[in-house]
């Protein structure tokens, strides 16, 4: 019998997603576990599967559109089956769940505001379906812009990537233009677009209600998620925190023979060292590979380390598995390509959950020491500063120049107490100042 299929979650933070393809077609048959389709969700893009076996009869939304969890997308059954009442529910469930819109509705426009309303054509008519690349339109809601405002240059008028870029260029340029020529105001009774305010740098320009101080741009779906789980990390979970530091110099040393051997083929980094060093220190001190769960404190039997990757979009921390069982090469090549999936959206969903402990490291921005909120429902996560010189004492009481990296560890206090932190902060360094020890 023929049902109706909605969009499942495919992630634990997924409110949403954008159909990038469907992988088969209208008319196939499928097994249970066949793969149908590929959804960009607010982090990564996840395979759709689907559990139940028959013909896919009607696809119920295109490739690029934005759809809401549970909405309707597809209908499966037998061949030859009648699915005129289910398309027409269907229909009716799009109406009281619709598919989320690709960019905000704009409203009117003073004629002397650069915005992204005054694009030479309108390339979407209204009741026209709209062409647009999956990426344009993923970057049309991060900035802002409305597709239908903006002509395409692609295959049959498709919009692309670069008909979006083309108009935030257009505009900044004619912002720029009107501020040099004089500086004006907004009538205070004018209505300004959301999205022509999301593309106006700040100037001269007043808009109704704030004088021209700030303009307000929409948040995208990561940005939004990443704002209500730290919310809720950093209002649930009793944070404390432990900081230490050690003498990297070791470390340093280690890592350019390191390279040195492995000649051109890789390149392990300070951070790749670190990864290790905290598998191996989980492994010793299991006390600290942990998570709350409400009714018990759950005991990992593996180590899986998140690596905190700031993007420009916001904060993704793919895991590298099982870090204690690889070797630095490996581990570094992973990371590499983790790094890279996730700056091309290209992450999947294994790739980005299952951690058990987390690090963030900014001694690459010049950050001497800082905080972290735990990656729930993690135990703990730590911390990572730069490398700084500075005057130490030797064994002997000689001072000479020392290279300090500070750490600090956040803790679950539900889960961990101060003595299991410092336990595992002091096997870390143990392993740091002893840097053969990661390579065994």
């Amino acid at each position: 019998m023929a049902q109706i299929i909605g969009l499942p979650k495919l992630s634990p933070t997924m409110e949403e997603g954008v159909l990038v393809r469907w992988v088969k077609a209208e008319g196939d048959s499928i097994e249970p576990g066949d793969l149908i389709a590929e959804v960009e969700t607010d982090k990564a893009n996840m395979d759709f599967a689907l559990e139940d076996e028959g013909v896919l009869l009607k696809f119920l939304v295109e490739a690029g559109s934005t759809i809401k969890l549970g909405a309707p997308v597809l209908i499966l059954g037998e061949a030859g089956e009648d699915i005129s009442e289910l398309i027409a529910e269907a229909k009716s469930q799009l109406v009281s769940t619709p598919l989320a819109t690709t960019a905000p509705a704009t409203t009117a426009v003073p004629a002397s505001a650069p915005a992204v309303a005054n694009s030479p054509a309108v390339a979407t008519p209204s009741g026209t379906r709209l062409l647009a690349s999956p990426l344009a339109k993923t970057l049309a809601i991060e900035l802002g812009i409305d597709l239908r405002t903006i002509a395409g240059s692609g295959p049959g008028g498709r919009i692309v990537e670069r008909d979006v870029r083309a108009v935030i260029e257009s505009s900044s340029v004619q912002a720029q233009e009107t501020h040099d020529a004089a500086p004006r105001q907004v009538p205070a009774t004018a209505e300004v677009s959301p999205t022509a305010l999301a593309v106006i740098p700040p100037g001269p320009l007043s808009v109704p209600g704030n004088d021209g101080q700030y303009v307000d741009k929409p948040l995208s779906n990561m940005r939004r998620t990443i704002a209500e789980r730290l919310t809720a990390a950093k209002r649930d979970i009793p944070h404390f925190r432990l900081t230490t530091s050690f003498e990297a110099g070791p470390l340093l040393a280690f890592r350019k023979r390191l390279n040195e051997l492995m000649g051109g083929k890789g390149r392990v980094t300070v951070n790749d060292l670190l990864i290790k060093g905290i598998a191996l220190a989980l492994r010793r001190v299991p006390d600290a590979n942990v998570a709350y769960t409400g009714e018990a404190i759950r005991y990992f039997t593996q180590v899986h380390v998140g690596v905190a990757v700031a993007l420009e979009r916001g904060l993704m921390t793919p895991v590298v598995r099982n870090a204690d069982l690889k070797g630095l090469g490996v581990i570094s090549s992973e990371v590499k390509d983790l790094v890279d999936k996730a700056k091309g959206r290209q992450l999947k969903a294994h790739e980005i959950t299952g951690s058990t402990f987390t690090i963030s490291n900014l001694g690459m921005f010049g950050i001497d020491s800082f905080d972290a909120i735990i990656n729930a429902p993690e135990g703990a996560i730590l911390a990572v500063g730069r490398i700084v010189r500075q005057p130490i004492f030797d064994d002997e009481g000689k001072i000479g120049m020392g290279q300090r990296m500070s750490m600090t560890m956040s803790c679950d206090h539900r889960v961990i107490d101060g003595a299991v932190g410092a336990r595992f902060l002091d096997e870390l360094v143990e392993l740091l100042e002893s840097p053969e020890s990661l390579a065994l």
